[in-house]
């Protein structure tokens, strides 16, 4: 099986114990769960039981030795994991409405994910197929986009395949700095991109949503998903395009069910083999993509019924009917 590299950040989610912000008897209060989108999903390959490793950088600090050790829990690989002193570990304070949903408040500016060097990408990491994952959240400021173009053209040059979940955070973008310019330019670079239906109405704007797929597309892009929540899945290849209907269940927090989706497609394509060269021959065959988008989409479903990020991904006995 091939090896995962989750890029990005690890951060502390502060899920908060009250729904839909109502007053108890007592304080609001908060518990911490591991969390950040590209740490869930190393969580998620690991459990699963892939080759799973998470590049990226914690602080010295409680919060970043809880990460370290989560993510151990999570048979996740941390010797692409450092540490800083420049920097606290970020926190993402965490509410839940009635249904589940969620809206972040983000402790970042600056936090230790952000001072990842172009340097700490070491030769060895890539000296074997692999896939390479990655979020926008590492696109936000300027010397972290730096940062991940090199993972990218690195992994890229030895022959890795390129996840790119867009996972946008609108609130942890500059106000003088436009998202969409540096998501174009490792669009560019990506054979997989994900992203959610709300995220491609930002993308259209006053576009047409068949022209930006189709200029997705015309990138090079080998795989496009496009998730709807409980909704239909829609999926776009170079020769095809279709959809899937995710499992029905009772939603009790999102929070990890795009990770998990995520975890459970790398998974699927990484026990494949499947190098950036032959994934546009390997998603021709329609049973293989489609039996692999159900696999991630029954690893999404079963994240929404419990709470917490790596707490909800599934082992693959968790997923046995």
């Amino acid at each position: 099986m091939d090896k995962i590299i989750s890029f990005g950040e690890a951060l502390v989610d502060m899920l908060s114990t009250r729904i839909n912000n109502q007053h108890s008897d007592g304080p609001e209060a908060f518990i911490k769960f591991p969390g950040g989108a590209p740490a869930n999903v190393a969580a998620a390959v690991g459990k699963l039981g892939g080759r799973s490793y998470f590049a990226g950088k914690v602080g010295k600090d409680m919060f970043g030795d809880f990460m370290r050790e989560s993510l151990q829990d999570a048979n996740v690989n941390t010797d692409y994991l450092l540490s800083t002193s420049e920097a606290n570990t970020a926190l993402a304070f965490v509410s839940l409405d009635h249904t589940g949903e969620r809206s972040f408040e983000f402790y970042r500016n600056p936090s230790a994910d952000l001072f990842f060097q172009t340097a700490e990408f070491k030769s060895d990491w890539f000296s074997e197929p692999g896939i390479f994952h990655f979020c926008s959240n590492t696109l936000t400021h300027e010397t972290i986009e730096t940062t991940t173009n090199e993972g990218i053209d690195k992994a890229k040059k030895a022959g890795f395949m390129i996840s790119f979940d867009i996972n946008l955070r609108l609130n942890l973008w500059p106000n003088n700095r436009d998202p969409l310019e540096p998501i174009w330019q490792c669009i560019k670079k990506s054979d997989i991109i994900k992203l959610s239906a709300e995220e491609l109405d930002f993308f259209c704007s006053n576009h047409d949503e068949n022209d930006i797929i189709n200029k997705m597309l015309f990138t090079g892009v080998s795989l496009i998903i496009i998730t709807d929540g409980g909704e239909k899945l829609r999926f776009y290849t170079q020769n095809r395009q279709g959809e899937i209907s995710p499992p029905k269940v009772t939603m009790v927090d999102s929070t990890a069910a795009g990770d998990a989706f995520i975890g459970g497609l790398l998974f699927s394509l990484a026990k494949l083999n499947i190098s950036s060269a032959g994934i546009f021959e390997t998603l021709k065959i329609p049973e293989l993509i489609e039996e692999t988008l159900r696999f991630a989409c029954r690893c999404g479903a079963h994240a929404v019924t419990k709470k917490g990020a790596f707490t909800s991904l599934p082992t693959h006995s968790d997923l046995i009917i």
